[in-house]
């Protein structure tokens, strides 16, 4: 919001709401006041400017309102801020003549400013009979910014005389003053002794927005003139920020924060007695974001989710506009809840500015977003068939088809130049995969992708070469043997010829380390199609289960074998003397292993 003095009016100046935004193309704006569109004519106090409104010979009846600005592109349009000028002007006090007022000596009393028909803030201040000699505050005097009035806690002769009230206006920076008020004395006694009477107090419930200053005025009529204190109820210790000034009345809390709200006490004490008044500041907060939407560009039929967070107090209400329009969820596939937007089965419609306005009492923000939604004809630069896919026969293969295109379309396959049809084991998946169960050599050939939708086709081909499997032809064994002697434990295969084979041992599932292991395993294959392997001088930790795996780049296979070791026995174990006496002693022992040779 903005405050204009409409003493520019009388200068003939003119008054420029500023609007910028960024975008490609080139923008457009325009200007709404009170919902309805400015149309600048020819002769009209409105003109456009690129985005800034610019208005001349303002009138504050006329021109009063809520404005918000429009800025549109080919891909949509947002809104600003809305913004509600206020017009700050002070006209001048009445001059017909006040009463005086009559007070004893030791008396209170409160001279009333009544300031003129205004809008803005508002300085007041106090002639004291000629100028420039000013009302200058103390513990006895107090000029109350709220209303203007002055207060007098305990009237002395020095206090007869006339006083005019002064009122500034901060925005026009003008200034009128009153009638004089003449204040005399009674000549019928002097003011006894009496508590204090608490004249200038704040309201029960004060609202202070976050990071704002807030002042509170407290001033009481008395005689001895009173003093001021001021404490929180909950007698937490005010923060080094906070300024009381006794003479004046005034506490002052700069940059207001959660942890100053609370329950505050003024406190009016002279001899006589106190008296004390009781007012809550209660905090709020204009919302702030601290979650965006981002631009984004996105394919027909995607789903769009789009999140938006705002601190504040009271806790903030959200909507969503669409090129400036308020969004509802009128359709089905859009949804509008608890600051999110959810879209899903996105169509070209779809596509324009989005924002997200978090608001609660004391504010609104924006966030702006685009989003974009695109038609793409299928495309393969990027994701390819497979140029080569190897698979054994009886295996079983996937083919995947990935195209980029939007919306999705139909996927269809050809196996060399002929449409390829589905049966109990060709399958074209959802996604427009591939899939072929039980592989024979009838199925390798070239296999084609193709991709249809109302923008274009493309196709990608790759190749399906069937192999034959790899067959262990060793069959399992045990082998038994004697400490000391070697025995080759073989691993034999038949396996298509145009495949390599890899061969891996594992003794007891670890994987065998050639060349470790002190020695006792080598490989003695030999051919091709062999990966037989040697344990020469056989101990007895050699014994346990040998894994010989194969593997080609189209399957794998393993065969294991139990490898007895025979031993002489081994030492007997827990053996324990139970029984001593000066001739004989009785011992226990187990048995040890008999390492399968008992």
């Amino acid at each position: 919001s903005i405050v204009y003095p409409v003493q520019a009016v009388e200068n003939n100046r003119e008054v420029v709401f500023s609007c910028e935004a960024q975008g490609s193309p080139p923008l457009m704006y325009r200007w709404k006041l009170n919902a309805t569109e400015i149309i600048p004519k020819a002769g009209s106090h409105y003109s456009l400017s690129g985005g800034n409104l610019r208005i001349s010979r303002l009138n504050k009846d006329q021109d009063a309102g809520t404005y918000q600005c429009l800025a549109s592109n080919s891909f949509g349009t947002i809104v600003s801020r809305e913004a509600s000028p206020t017009f700050a002007y002070l006209e001048s006090f009445k001059t017909q003549r006040r009463s005086s007022v009559s007070v004893r000596e030791g008396q209170g009393v409160v001279l009333l400013c009544g300031p003129p028909p205004h809008s803005g803030d508002l300085i007041f201040s106090w002639i004291f009979n000629e100028f420039p000699t000013y009302v200058k505050q103390d513990s006895r005097r107090f000029i109350s910014q709220e209303t203007g009035n002055l207060y007098i806690a305990k009237v002395e002769p020095s206090d007869v005389g006339n006083y005019t009230c002064v009122v500034t206006n901060t925005v026009t920076k003008t200034r009128v003053q009153g009638p004089p008020t003449p204040l005399v004395l009674r000549s019928d006694g002097v003011m006894g002794e009496y508590e204090p009477k608490i004249e200038v107090q704040f309201p029960e419930v004060v609202h202070v927005a976050k990071g704002s200053t807030v002042k509170l005025e407290c001033f009481a009529l008395g005689n001895p003139a009173p003093s001021i204190s001021w404490r929180r109820v909950d007698n937490v210790p005010f923060p080094r920020k906070v300024d009381i000034r006794k003479a004046s009345g005034i506490l002052e809390i700069p940059y207001f924060q959660q942890e100053d709200a609370g329950t505050y006490e003024c406190v009016a004490e002279n001899s006589r007695g106190m008296n004390m008044v009781k007012g809550k500041l209660s905090f709020y907060a204009p919302p702030h974001l601290i979650e965006k939407p981002q631009d984004v560009q996105k394919l027909i039929d995607d789903s769009l989710v789009w999140e938006c967070k705002a601190t504040g107090k009271p806790k903030p209400s959200y909507r969503w506009m669409k090129n400036g329009e308020n969004m509802e969820s009128t359709e089905e596939r859009i949804q509008v809840a608890n600051g999110v937007l959810s879209i899903s089965r996105l169509t070209l419609s779809d596509t324009g500015m989005y924002q997200c306005v978090a608001g609660n009492k004391h504010g609104e923000v924006y966030s702006n977003a685009e989003l974009r939604v695109i038609a793409v004809a299928p495309d393969f630069s990027h994701n390819q068939v497979r140029g080569q896919t190897l698979v054994k026969v009886g295996g079983d293969v996937l083919i995947e088809c990935k195209p980029k295109m939007s919306p999705w379309g139909v996927i269809s396959w050809r196996k060399g130049s002929e449409p390829l049809l589905e049966t109990s084991r060709v399958s074209i998946l959802e996604s427009g995969s591939l899939r072929i169960w039980n592989v024979t050599k009838a199925d390798a050939g070239l296999y084609t992708c193709v991709a249809r939708n109302q923008f274009g086709v493309a196709s990608s081909t790759g190749s399906v070469t069937v192999k034959e499997p790899t067959i262990i032809t060793t069959q399992p064994a045990m082998l038994d043997v004697t400490v000391g002697e070697s025995v080759v434990l073989p691993c034999q295969v038949s396996h298509d010829p145009s495949l390599e084979l890899k061969f891996t041992w594992f003794f007891n599932e670890q994987l065998i380390h050639f060349g470790n292991h002190g020695g006792f395993f080598e490989k003695v294959g030999g051919q091709h199609s062999a990966g037989d392997i040697m344990i020469r001088n056989i101990q007895l930790r050699h014994a346990g289960k040998y894994t010989c795996a194969v593997q080609t780049k189209v399957d794998s296979i393993s065969i294991a074998a139990d490898l007895v070791v025979r031993g002489p026995p081994g030492p007997p174990t827990s053996i324990h003397v139970e029984e001593i006496t000066d001739t004989t002693a009785s011992l226990s022992w187990r048995p040890g292993s008999d390492n399968h040779s008992p």
